[in-house]
């Protein structure tokens, strides 16, 4: 097994379906199925249930994704250590769901100018981790949504977005100009797993206890098939037959840059700067107040 192989498999496991799976990983379908079953073979197990609707995970296969997870997480550890070691001129992105996006092209664009000999490197987590890798040294800075424990961190407030639930189209609430949480009180909301930052665990709770999830895809997957209950800031874009409903009595979601709060380098303080002031000129503000 390699590490490649690996994340292959990692990303159809998450997304239980090829085709998202091979589009998230930038790479054509035939490849990533013909790497999938080439690890089955190696390992002399069914990973996958394959289906025309999707895949599912085989009791082997949900064994492995929980070690996979590890070992690509301790690669990307040894990765990092070694480019510090060496004084690669590398700065480490984190990001959560679509945060990278809601910032806009504008950032990006701006810190190649200023800084065209720098490599980037993106790394995207799950809902488990709301630091996106920051906490874990994985990564330089990070473009993530709070609240979530800020100890040892500094975080900078980039744009304040309303909160809603997520419903099916179909659903009676879905007509509502706004909702309560009393309104979906009997109601089955998501919930993030056991050993999540319990401040960014509590924010996004809320009614019965539903599913666990670990990604948006999975929160998206739940309110279509189960009626689950959904929470997402106003600026997330929904799949067809989905409807967002402003909650009135939730507060509202932060989208932060965050970096450690001992020795951030040069890079990382330039490219919070730069975050913020784009995130400001992008809101059509000229007082531009940056950190």
């Amino acid at each position: 097994m390699d590490l490649r192989t690996l994340g292959y498999f990692v990303a159809v496991a998450e997304e239980l379906h090829f085709r998202r799976a091979a589009a998230r990983l930038h790479i054509t379908q035939p490849p990533l199925s013909r790497a999938v079953k080439q690890l089955e073979a190696e390992l002399g197990c069914v990973l996958l249930r394959r289906s025309p609707t999707g895949v599912a995970l085989t009791p082997a296969g949900v064994s492995l994704y929980d070690e996979a997870r590890t070992l690509l997480a301790q690669a990307e550890q040894a990765r990092v250590r070694v480019a510090a070691a060496a004084g690669t001129d590398t700065l480490t992105v984190g990001t959560l769901a679509d945060s990278a996006e809601q910032v806009g092209t504008d950032l990006a664009t701006a810190y190649r100018r200023q800084h065209p000999d720098i490599r980037i490197r993106i790394r995207e987590a799950d809902l488990t981790d709301p630091t996106a890798g920051l906490r874990a040294g994985l990564v330089d800075v990070a473009l993530t949504r709070a609240p979530f424990d800020v100890a040892g961190l500094v975080t900078h407030v980039l744009r304040t977005d309303p909160m809603g639930v997520v419903l099916r189209a179909d659903d009676v609430l879905a007509g509502r100009d706004s909702v309560t949480t009393d309104d979906l009180a009997d109601r089955r909301w998501f919930r993030l797993p056991e050993g999540t930052d319990p401040v960014w665990r509590a924010f996004w709770s809320g009614g019965a206890e539903g599913p666990v999830v670990r990604t948006v895809h999975e929160c998206v997957q739940q309110v279509l098939w189960n009626g689950t209950v959904g929470l997402a800031p106003s600026a997330h874009a929904l799949p067809p037959g989905l409807a967002w409903v402003p909650l009135r009595d939730k507060a509202p979601s932060r989208l932060v840059v965050a970096w450690p709060s001992t020795g951030p380098s040069p890079l990382v303080r330039s490219f919070v700067q730069l975050a913020a002031r784009t995130a400001q000129l992008s809101a059509g503000s000229r007082n531009v107040s940056v950190p």
